[in-house]
């Protein structure tokens, strides 16, 4: 199921990728044509100058219409937390299942299999549901994203400080994408059960290269990471706080240590009682 799950993720971001790249990067505009320039492009540009207009500046017409439609996807966002959390929550037993059947003959993967399944269906988990909300979230946020980048009118004005078009002079907004992206993936670790060296690596190395990438980009792009990223951050704080599981999960291994008591102490009275 893990590799199936994946193949899936790879295969829907590999065939995205290759979608858009051929949808060119030519400036959007009235005479802009097809399904992804003329009508998804082009409409996310009109509603983000429609909201400059509106509140007073291409910077305030990209952070509200950012907003927005982080606003507007974030049922997916929550149904894939909630689905990675519940995965993340028994990958102990996933790992104990793996360590019991460690054989690479076909009748104990079969078998290994059979166990997996049933401990997905007990945790109400399905590991495939998990990155269907993510292929489905990627054209949006793309769209955002090229919307402003190929909005030449949209790096035209200013905002701040900021020439849009142009690249921060005094590094504020690489460092707030940066600072953002770091304080986001920190938090969803954090939250994990058990962290491994390639989630600890993301963490600290996503923020470095966003920091990067964003010296040489248009301010424009620069405003549009740093809404996105602090929206994550509030997100997990609100629905996937670290503080507020690990005090659940806590509270249920108490339980559950209770309960152990409990039922030893049974077994021997009952002992007690026999001898008696």
């Amino acid at each position: 199921m893990k590799k199936l799950k994946r193949f899936l993720t790879m295969f829907g971001i590999v065939g995205l990728a290759v979608l858009l790249t051929a949808c060119g990067n030519q400036p959007i505009t009235e005479h802009s044509t097809g399904l992804w320039d003329g009508v998804i492009l082009l409409n996310f540009s009109r509603a983000i100058i429609w909201l400059a207009h509106v509140f007073g500046g291409y910077g305030m017409g990209i952070i509200v219409f950012t907003i927005i439609v982080r606003i507007i996807i974030l049922p997916l966002m929550i149904f894939q937390t909630r689905s990675m959390r519940k995965t993340q929550e028994i990958q102990p037993q996933l790992k104990a299942l793996q360590k019991k059947y460690s054989s690479r003959d076909q009748e104990t993967m079969a078998k290994l299999r059979e166990e997996q399944q049933k401990l997905y269906s007990e945790a109400g988990v399905n590991p495939v549901a998990g990155c269907l909300p993510m292929l489905v979230q990627l054209p949006i946020i793309w769209a955002l994203y090229q919307a402003i980048w190929r909005t030449d009118v949209l790096k035209s004005g200013h905002f701040l400080w900021l020439q849009l078009g142009s690249r921060d002079p005094f590094l504020i907004l690489p460092i707030l994408a940066a600072v953002f992206t770091f304080l986001s993936s920190w938090l969803m670790m954090k939250g994990q059960p058990e962290s491994n060296t390639m989630t600890t690596m993301m963490t600290v190395t996503t923020p470095v290269i966003i920091f990067i990438t964003a010296l040489s980009l248009p301010s424009a792009l620069s405003l549009y990471w740093v809404i996105t990223n602090a929206f994550q951050v509030g997100q997990t704080l609100v629905i996937q706080n670290p503080w507020k599981i690990q005090r659940e999960r806590d509270e249920k291994e108490r339980q559950q240590k209770q309960h152990e008591r409990q039922v030893r102490k049974a077994v021997r009275r009952a002992k007690q009682s026999k001898r008696k």
